[in-house]
């Protein structure tokens, strides 16, 4: 066990957290992002056919080929609202919180191996391996987070945020690149698509647990600064949500701001996690075109590097007018991205443009919005804060995937649904500009950036 005062900006600690987005954004690119939904709604479309039934769910409706996939992230976000908060509040009472990380890391680098396994007409199990590896992935977010405090000042955050998100978009750029190379030329070898697909998908989840090594032993444990006393972790967990609840209540700023969080980074993941499926029926199915998965591979290439880019370039425009007006610059961004991909969206070309622009504020959104809300977080609860900050995270979105969901079911168009995302960027944005960032920051007893870097 380690001492809690483990002098922080440590390069090696820092290279270790750094390694972990290099190690999970290739799952969550490639496996949830990219081929997943395609795949497994390509198998049930091919089993029952293009809005066929799969599960039926009586008068409330059913479970369809075409929003098979946005059902299941549904549900495995719907379980990560309940898990989340109670695994970060557990998480600030032990000296566990490594090797809690480690079990849920390796427990999801198994169930998206097993997706290599689904064909034919088992893509249910398919589903349930997508489920579980979208849980897992969340669950080490709340950790992943939360040791940017332990490992960092108030000053250094918005950097090493951002640099996290960059290493994130090159790690995850690099199985694209691989991804790619297998689904174009693995014909040649004798490996036909669908097979590169589950090829694919494996290589991601292994390179999500090869490289979590590194992080793993770069990382530090911290000793909590709360004391267990004998109590039972789970009954501590629960109790912790909702004393972090009431605590959030008493903080009207850093609530507001996580209000509006919850709102645009919903939006923000829906967009991400649909948009394979959205370019694969907009721009192939519907205009009785098979999906070509090189294509969409191409897309998230094209995503990746503007993400890296974006992350790096708006963290240093943040310098200039402020973490909190970058993030509402970038949401304007976001809202006419929507309206382009509802009114405008056509061609190939026309989806090259957009999705430059969506990587350009991808990475710059979450990661500033990562650093801004740790500075809000009460010292020693970063745990419990962050379990409730990751229902919204990176492949969490709930509302704005049920959304999606039900507008698809109901109207069959994917246009729609897309436009309809308008509402959680506008909102988010919304709430944001009547919160008040550096209030919420000395609520919470925190120093801003500025005030630490005047201290040192």
């Amino acid at each position: 066990m380690q001492s809690p005062n483990i002098k922080k900006n440590d390069r090696r600690e820092i290279t270790g957290w750094l390694a972990y987005d290099w190690a999970n954004s290739a799952f969550y690119t490639t496996v949830v992002s990219v081929l997943a939904g395609p795949y497994l709604t390509a198998l049930a479309q091919e089993d029952v056919g293009k809005g066929g039934t799969v599960i039926s769910l009586g008068p409330i409706g059913s479970v369809t080929s075409d929003n098979l996939f946005t059902s299941t992230l549904g549900i495995s976000v719907f379980l990560q609202v309940f898990m989340l908060p109670v695994l970060g509040s557990i998480a600030d009472f032990t000296p566990w919180k490594k090797r809690m990380m480690a079990l849920f890391c390796y427990t999801g680098v198994i169930a998206g191996s097993l997706l290599f396994l689904v064909q034919g007409t088992n893509y249910l199990w398919g589903c349930l391996f997508l489920l579980i590896g979208n849980i897992c992935f969340a669950a080490t977010n709340v950790f992943y987070n939360s040791f940017l405090i332990d490992i960092t000042s108030e000053d250094m955050r918005d950097r090493i945020s951002s640099y996290g998100y960059a290493a994130g978009y090159l790690g995850g750029l690099v199985m694209l690149f691989a991804n790619l190379a297998l689904i174009n030329f693995g014909e040649s070898i004798g490996i036909d698509k669908g097979y590169a697909v589950r090829l694919s998908m494996l290589m991601a989840s292994l390179w999500w647990g090869l490289f979590g090594i590194v992080a793993f032993y770069l990382i530090r444990s911290r000793k909590p600064e709360r004391e267990r006393n004998g109590r039972n972790l789970v009954k501590i967990g629960f109790v912790e949500v909702w004393r972090t609840l009431k605590e959030l209540a008493g903080l009207k700023y850093t609530l507001m701001f996580l209000i509006a969080y919850l709102f645009y980074n919903d939006g923000i993941q829906t967009v991400i996690l649909n948009s394979s499926v959205f370019l694969s029926q907009e721009l192939f199915v519907s205009k009785g075109l098979e999906s070509d998965p090189s294509f969409l591979l191409g897309i998230f290439v094209v995503a990746q590097i503007a993400a890296l880019i974006g992350a790096l370039v708006f963290e240093r425009f943040s310098r200039f007018i402020g973490t909190k007006p970058t993030i509402i610059v970038c949401l304007a961004i976001w809202s006419g991205i929507v309206v382009f991909a509802y009114g405008f969206l056509e061609t190939h070309f026309q989806a090259w443009i957009m999705a430059t622009f969506i990587g350009l504020v991808l990475g710059s959104t979450q990661a500033l919005s990562r650093s801004l809300f740790s500075q809000m977080i009460p010292k020693s609860r970063e745990s419990a804060f962050f379990g409730i900050y990751e229902i919204s995270e990176k492949g969490t979105s709930w509302i704005g995937n049920l959304t999606f969901a039900v507008v698809v079911g109901i109207t069959g168009s994917y246009r729609s649904a897309i436009l309809a995302l308008i509402v959680f960027f506008v909102g988010g944005m919304i709430i944001l500009i009547f919160t008040n960032t550096k209030k919420a920051i000395h609520e919470a007893g925190n120093l801003t950036p500025e005030e630490a870097a005047k201290l040192e």
